[in-house]
């Protein structure tokens, strides 16, 4: 069993409440502020109830990302984070922390640096989410993936067709993403959590849907998880207290909750 799939299978319904508590996922990027604090951070934010690990690799061109994220990227690159240095942390991560799911999300020129899929998976990458690669130009990349031994994450939106979805069902493994709003990432907007886009996602077989692009507060945790979602993803929210160098538990300690009040709920 993979570890998203362990994850999914440890937070579902529990006996007698037919309710299960969603999963959160927290993103960071990777060497942002530096390195030893970037790792100080994932820790800590699994220690504050992370139940999945999303990192971004620094790119400088990382157009599905807002202002918030591009940042990131932009310090990290100045401080002179390189690919190498972000699989490095990975593997330090993965041997402090066996079974917490690890994902990357980046884009198709990092991805395109030979060997690079077989070498996050190595370090202990359990998903890779290619951001500027559409589900109709996935099939190749997924095919590589597979082979590596890493899952593929695919984006699905409320416009995304039928015929894309039953694409993007055949290729995901871990969780499909699913944007609550078009554009790019940040909480500069308000998302819409469909629960018709979740439902299509499941009719299509496509594995687990996950609510990111806008998720910082656990009004939009409640509000993804009342649209059926399996779970979310904050990424800008945190990433933002990042960089003002503020304390990240206290954010990633309220969305977790959040994802535990339906199944409180149910068993009161």
């Amino acid at each position: 069993m993979s570890r998203y799939a362990a994850m999914f299978d440890r937070l579902g319904p529990s006996a007698g409440s037919g309710q299960a508590e969603g999963a959160f996922g927290a993103f960071l990027m990777l060497g942002d502020p530096d390195l030893s604090t970037c790792s100080e951070l994932m820790d800590q934010a699994i220690e504050s109830g992370a139940d999945m690990i999303e990192v971004g690799i620094p790119f400088s061109d990382p157009v599905a990302d807002g202002p918030v994220i591009q940042a990131a990227a932009q310090r990290a690159l100045a401080g002179g984070v390189r690919v190498g240095d972000c699989l490095e942390l990975i593997t330090a991560l993965r041997e402090r922390h066996t079974d917490v799911p690890i994902g990357i999300l980046t884009y198709a020129n990092i991805v395109a640096r030979p060997g690079f899929i077989r070498e996050a998976a190595e370090a202990g990458a359990d998903s890779l989410l290619i951001a500027d690669i559409p589900a109709l130009e996935a099939e190749p990349f997924a095919r590589e993936m597979d082979q590596a031994g890493i899952e593929p994450v695919l984006i699905a939106a409320a416009n995304t067709p039928d015929a894309t979805l039953n694409s993007i069902a055949s290729l995901s493994k871990a969780y499909t993403y699913c944007v609550s709003r078009t554009g790019i990432t940040g909480t500069h907007a308000g998302g819409r959590f469909d629960s018709d886009l979740v439902d299509r996602v499941n009719k299509a077989g496509a594995p687990p849907a996950v609510f990111g692009f806008g998720i910082s507060t656990p009004e939009h945790v409640r509000s993804a998880l009342a649209a059926r979602a399996k779970g979310v993803i904050c990424g800008s929210a945190i990433v933002e207290k990042v960089r003002l160098g503020e304390d990240i538990t206290l954010l990633i300690r309220s969305l977790k909750a959040a994802t535990r009040e339906r199944l409180g709920a149910a068993m009161n």
